[in-house]
């Protein structure tokens, strides 16, 4: 019988770009901007990243059935 071994380097990151953000939440990149009301973090060499935390935090409101429409985020700020 034979045997493999793989070895995997793994290294936990917490910025992801537009495509590993869409990819991280189960959308097409295309798609991503219109459906995910988390707003990209400008990084000081200008490229703008998602954090996983608020793409966390937005998932999860989505499945509490919280999640604000912008009429509702209008609505509080005004």
């Amino acid at each position: 019988m034979a045997t493999a071994t793989l070895n995997l380097k793994v290294s936990p990151r917490r910025m992801l770009s537009l495509k590993e953000a869409a990819d991280y939440c189960g959308l097409t990149a295309k798609r991503f901007p219109a459906e995910c009301r988390v707003s990209p973090v400008a990084m000081p060499s200008g490229t703008r990243l998602y954090d996983m935390r608020d793409l966390d935090g937005w998932l999860d409101a989505l499945k509490d059935g919280v999640a604000d429409s912008d009429d509702e985020i209008l609505g509080k700020l005004g």
